[in-house]
C-alpha cells in the first residue's frame, strides 16, 4: 500500500515541479538578470539541488504520513492531509508563475508566505503519527520561509 501512496504523492510532486519549472525558465530572461539581488541570494546552482531534495522529501514524508494515519485507523485524517498537500503543491507551483512569469514581486511575497505557512501546517499534521516525516516537512517549511524572506528582499531592492 505504501508504494501506491508514494506513487500518488510522487506524481503530484513531479507535476508541481514540471508546472513550476515551466514558469521558472524565465530565470534566463533579461528581466530576471536585471533584478538587483540581495546578499542572501544563494548561487543559481543551489536552487535545483535544494528543490530536488525537498520535492523527494515531500513525496516520501507525505506518503509516510498518509499511510501512518490510515494504519492508525484514521482515514479522515489521511484525507485531510491529502487535501492540505494538494493546496500546498498548488501554492508551490503558483509562486513561480507569479514571480517569474507575472513579474509581480509584491504578490509573490504573499504567495511565498502562504506556501511557508502551508508547509508548516503539513509538518504539524504529520507530527502526531510520524515524527521523521514531520521533521522532513519542517525542513521544507524552513526553506519556504527563507524563500519568503528572499522574495521580500528582492522586492525591496527593485520597487
Amino acid at each position: 500500500m505504501f508504494l501506491r501512496t508514494l506513487a500518488g504523492t510522487g506524481s503530484a510532486v513531479v507535476a508541481t515541479a514540471l508546472v513550476g519549472g515551466k514558469a521558472s525558465q524565465d530565470v534566463r530572461t533579461g528581466w530576471y538578470r536585471r533584478l538587483s539581488k540581495p546578499a542572501i541570494q544563494p548561487p543559481p546552482v543551489v536552487f535545483p539541488i535544494v528543490w530536488t531534495a525537498l520535492y523527494a522529501d515531500v513525496a516520501l514524508s507525505s506518503a509516510s504520513t498518509i499511510e501512518a494515519w490510515r494504519s492508525e485507523g484514521k482515514p479522515e485524517q489521511a484525507r485531510r492531509f491529502e487535501g492540505a498537500l494538494a493546496a500546498n503543491l498548488a501554492l508551490n507551483a503558483s509562486w513561480t508563475w507569479v514571480f517569474f512569469r507575472g513579474h509581480r514581486l509584491g504578490p509573490a511575497i504573499a504567495v511565498a508566505g502562504a506556501l511557508a505557512a502551508s508547509s508548516a501546517d503539513l509538518a504539524r499534521r504529520a507530527a502526531p503519527v510520524d515524527r521523521r516525516a514531520a521533521a522532513g516537512l519542517g525542513a521544507y517549511a524552513a526553506w519556504c520561509t527563507f524563500a519568503t524572506v528572499l522574495s521580500a528582499a528582492v522586492w525591496r531592492r527593485n520597487r
